[in-house]
């Protein structure tokens, strides 16, 4: 008779581990063991667990699974050697991982959902669709995987791919809880940066945690009528009521918060867009990342000129507005998140 209905174990926190081997008689601390063989060696079946009894090893079989992903595809930039990956799980629902190497260390890009809901008209991700939010061991299995192909450590992880996090939070918070704890993969999350698109109530929830990640919120305009054009979320949650949110969440974690601001040729991009933005964000603890827009076609988008993100930077600058521009990575192998998706999917291509 199985005690439990059957579930994915890479989700399960040590305690509950703990529970289900107080309810079968185990020993405590065989719970730490299967937790270590989960987080920490990654392992992908209940017989790779060879510290365990055979019998434990079966009724973990009979009531639990272990998540995979299959890779659908692998592609490598022959410009930075980024890597691009597209994984699908049992159910057929495909995601998106990106491993960008930089002289700190590798990072990767991760998805939190099968698809996109807040519709943003440059991004790729919600063309295809919104299917479903993706599992606490769904997320961990991307970060396991790609280090496993990488043969390394990933030092840094960016909730940035496929999907808002925020509007998966439980699960997002889960995930964050099993990738910094110290038994498993143990990544600090002052080492993790989430990305949305502005969900005010779900940032002040996120605040209240006080988790010490990097909050990167994408902005994209300097004013409510140039981001309702682009952006169906700030329908809901004007700028001013956004850049409160962040006010608070900075007040309460210490941390700066980034501002993503896509560059489109003619709609954001004037240098009284620049001295607007600047305006909005005097005083503030935050940090602008300048991003060049590649071509959308449904929108009719065009990215920026170099010189005008170099002068819309440089204004910032003046202005005492910390910036970058992003480093493109992965041009070779289209990196933005959701084209191979979409292509598996067979919708036309368009992307950041």
């Amino acid at each position: 008779m199985r005690l439990m209905d059957q579930r994915d174990i890479c989700g399960l926190m040590p305690e509950e581990l703990s529970a289900a081997m107080a309810e079968l008689g185990q020993p405590a601390y065989r719970a730490g063991q299967i937790f270590r063989w989960i987080h920490q060696k990654k392992a992908l079946s209940f017989e790779e667990m060879t510290d365990l009894p055979i019998g434990l090893r079966a009724w973990l079989g009979e009531n639990f699974t272990i998540t995979s992903l299959k890779l659908k595809k692998r592609l490598v930039s022959s410009i930075d050697n980024t890597v691009k990956y597209l994984y699908e799980f049992v159910d057929g629902a495909a995601v998106e991982a990106v491993r960008m190497e930089y002289r700190h260390g590798a990072s990767l890009c991760i998805s939190t959902q099968v698809g996109c809901k807040m519709g943003c008209t440059f991004c790729a991700s919600a063309l295809a669709g919104f299917m479903r939010d993706l599992t606490p061991a769904e997320m961990l299995r991307q970060v396991y995987e790609a280090e496993r192909d990488a043969d390394g450590p990933i030092g840094h992880v960016v909730l940035m791919g496929i999907g808002e996090p925020l509007d998966n939070m439980d699960n997002v918070l889960r995930f964050l809880q099993l990738l910094s704890h110290p038994e498993g993969r143990n990544i600090s999350l002052r080492n993790v940066t989430l990305s949305t698109c502005g969900l005010v109530d779900q940032i002040d929830r996120l605040a209240g945690y006080g988790l010490g990640l990097t909050l990167a919120v994408s902005l994209h305009a300097p004013n409510d009528d140039i981001r309702r054009r682009t952006m169906p979320v700030s329908q809901r949650w004007p700028m001013d009521e956004l850049l409160a949110a962040c006010k608070r969440y900075t007040k309460a974690t210490g941390r700066r918060i980034t501002y993503e601001y896509a560059l489109i040729d003619g709609l954001n991009d004037a240098p009284g867009h620049a001295r607007e933005l600047a305006g909005k964000l005097k005083g503030s603890l935050c940090h602008v990342n300048l991003i060049p827009v590649n071509p959308v076609k449904e929108a009719g988008y065009r990215g920026s000129a170099k010189d005008k993100v170099h002068q819309f930077a440089e204004i910032l600058s003046v202005q005492g507005i910390p910036v970058t521009v992003r480093r493109t990575l992965g041009e070779d192998i289209e990196a933005a998140c959701g084209q191979l998706r979409r292509e598996t999917l067979g919708v036309s291509q368009s992307h950041i």
